[in-house]
């Protein structure tokens, strides 16, 4: 045990750029360093340091690596290490080159595209068949964890230069035994990107996640959130009131098939939505499969190398920080 120690004690982690910043975390890319100048290059996300100290935010960022500790997909962002220094708690996370399909309609926006048809729904699929994984996960003990990511939109869902699509920050979802959770009290999640059990503050379950997946689907298609209002009160209201439009009369390239599966994942009475991530699953890849040749990773891999090409995908890096690991005992 104390050799391990040693060899971990040893470890560092070169922190290179920032990549994010959300309302509780900071992402960095880094490199991590190791013997005969190994290097991996991998992202650390960070409690802010306003909250690092209270004990709240450190039991739901605990709960988070503990959740996707053992969330091995290839449509979920991995996550390798909990660690601790310095007071301050850390995760060490795989590394996604590319952008996120916030970044990624922002870019369609500037030039005045739309995202094709096929590859917004490819796009889709791969999230559902993370979120189908995540859905049906069991514990070492075989106990289903009953997650629900209570979190999906743009923001969360990265897209490689290589075409991987891949799920991340379950900072707020919430699974058996290990999230802290006050469902019924406060709103989880984004109020443009509720289910309808989360803006009225029912308690949710795995279906409540599809909903908003049907939100990232129309806007990938439209370029915009239907839902999205300036007050976020009128946004919560949408999403339980606003009357759901026929998609294919805002964009004539979406057909009859594409359109019922969007329907679905947007009914309001979660008994007549979509049951499972897998049901949606299944039927975006009949639809994008049935006729033979769809769209695969190496296309969107493509699109996207072509979409960003006039970029550096590597910006110059800001201050470096580097810190050795130390693990709590």
């Amino acid at each position: 045990m104390a050799a391990i120690q040693q060899i971990l004690s040893e470890i560092h982690y070169e922190m290179v750029r920032q990549l994010a910043e959300g309302g509780m975390g900071v992402v960095y890319e880094a490199r991590q360093l190791g013997a005969g100048q190994f290097s991996k290059t991998v992202a650390v996300k960070l409690i802010r340091e306003e909250y690092s100290a209270i004990p709240e935010f450190q039991k739901n960022f605990i709960g988070e690596a503990r959740l996707v500790a053992d969330l091995i997909h290839t449509n979920i962002v991995q996550t390798y290490h909990l660690g601790h220094t310095g007071g301050q708690y850390f995760m060490v996370m795989e590394y996604v080159g590319g952008h996120n399909i916030e970044q990624f309609l922002d870019k369609h926006r500037q030039l005045g595209r739309l995202v094709p048809v096929d590859l917004a729904a490819f796009m889709v699929s791969r999230i559902a068949r993370g979120l189908a994984y995540a859905h049906q996960k069991r514990d070492r003990e075989g106990n289903h964890l009953n997650i629900v990511h209570r979190d999906i939109g743009p923001k969360n869902v990265l897209i490689g230069f290589e075409g991987d699509v891949k799920l991340t920050d379950f900072g707020i979802a919430k699974a058996l035994n290990l999230m802290y959770n006050e469902e019924g009290k406060v709103i989880a999640g984004k109020d443009e990107y509720l289910s309808p059990e989360q803006a009225s503050y029912a308690v949710t379950d795995a279906r409540a996640d599809l909903f908003p997946l049907g939100i990232v689907l129309t806007e990938i298609l439209l370029g915009k959130n239907i839902f999205r209002s300036l007050e976020r009160s009128q946004s919560r209201r949408n999403i339980l009131t606003m009357q759901i439009p026929q998609f294919s009369s805002l964009r004539p390239e979406i057909d009859p098939r594409l359109e019922a599966i969007i329907q679905k994942c947007l009914r309001r009475d979660r008994d007549q939505r979509y049951q499972s991530a897998a049901e949606v699953l299944h039927d975006l890849e009949v639809y994008l499969y049935s006729g033979g040749y769809g769209p695969t990773n190496e296309k969107l891999g493509t699109y996207m190398r072509e979409l960003f090409a006039t970029e550096n995908p590597k910006p110059a890096p800001g201050p470096r920080l580097t810190f050795r690991r130390q693990d709590q005992p």
